[in-house]
């Protein structure tokens, strides 16, 4: 029997969901609507450091190369990378004198463990490989909570029957819609999280795909531990949004500020080809507006992690992250 199943019973996944129809109208509603109804709903309990200048410090991560497995070590390689964040190593959920480990040894060395990846597709069309996920990422919440990271990330899934993360159709669809909700408070529900976080990658061709599109998963949802799990290069899914990204930027903070848990950092550019075809770059090497990405974030109380991701070695890491340093150094921003 899965671990799971045995820390939170079946029973407990069961909680009352909203009908399709009810929740197919959070898709027709206007932006505003939505805004207003979120104003009454809870922020992220965040801790508030001292202002500095241009903003909070902030909180850069990565991956580490070699990495080593005692978590003393491991803590302090992120330090030596200037590193105050981190992604949070493979840990067997079971293992609690390992996992009490890993959470001291890394806030002794003032790295937050950012977030639990679980990437698989909680929508894939197998009914035993969909279930299987589902117990995937509600083992990987249960992890975030335990071992004192911020949260857990998956994409909300695809429909695509032969790439996990592919296009499709019915990606953008209100039966879509309905089940990313459905899952989002079915995983939420068998953990019951303290302190952890679930959130969704924004993704440009599946749900949410939007700032809007968000907040109505925000309201769909209504558990305080659903929370927003920023990548902006992913948004871009358009000329407008890769030439006006800055305004994408705003939007996405304007609107969602209060909800993200944890980001990433990476960059665009655009391959010119008889279609439209942007590539994934270093951060520097591409249009990404990070002047605007970085201040944004720092003026956030709950100071979201940056995470660097998507980089093909450790070189392509070192000048991504020297980068952000320079630019945060120039833009009068610090860095925890």
């Amino acid at each position: 029997m899965p671990l799971t199943a045995v820390l939170y019973p079946r029973s407990l996944i069961r909680a009352p969901l909203m009908t399709p129809l009810d929740r197919r109208r959070f898709l027709h509603e206007t932006a505003g609507a939505t805004v207003a109804a979120l104003a009454s709903l809870p922020a992220i309990a965040a801790e508030s450091p001292p202002v500095v200048r241009g903003g909070h410090p902030l909180r850069l991560g990565g991956p580490v190369f070699n990495a080593p497995e005692d978590p003393v070590e491991l803590a302090r390689a992120h330090r030596r990378l200037g590193y105050a964040a981190a992604y949070c190593p493979s840990l067997p959920l079971h293992d609690t004198a390992r996992l009490q480990a890993v959470e001291a040894a890394f806030a002794r060395e003032g790295v937050v463990l950012a977030e639990v990846g679980r990437w698989v597709n909680l929508l894939d069309a197998d009914p035993a490989r969909r279930r299987a996920h589902l117990q995937t990422v509600t083992e990987g919440l249960a992890l975030a909570d335990a071992v004192g990271a911020l949260g857990c990330v998956d994409i909300a899934g695809s429909f695509n029957p032969t790439v996990w993360f592919g296009p499709h159709p019915d990606n953008l669809s209100p039966r879509f819609f309905d089940a990313a909700v459905e899952n989002a408070r079915k995983i939420i529900d068998a953990v019951k999280p303290r302190r952890a976080k679930f959130s969704y990658e924004v993704m440009g061709w599946a749900l949410p795909d939007s700032p809007d599109h968000y907040l109505k998963l925000i309201t769909a949802v209504d558990r305080r531990a659903f929370a927003v799990h920023l990548d902006p290069c992913n948004l871009v899914n358009c000329p407008t949004r890769f030439y006006r990204n800055a305004d994408l930027l705003n939007e996405c903070f304007d609107k969602l500020g209060r909800w993200i848990v944890s980001c990433h950092a990476k960059d665009l550019t655009w391959d010119v080809e008889m279609n439209l075809h942007f590539r994934e770059v270093r951060p520097g090497a591409g249009q990404m507006d990070y002047t605007t990405y970085l201040r944004r974030v720092a003026a956030l109380p709950q100071r979201p992690p940056v995470m660097l991701e998507h980089l093909a070695n450790a070189a392509e890491y070192d000048l991504g992250r020297q980068h952000l340093f320079d630019l945060g150094q120039r833009l009068g921003l610090s860095f925890a």
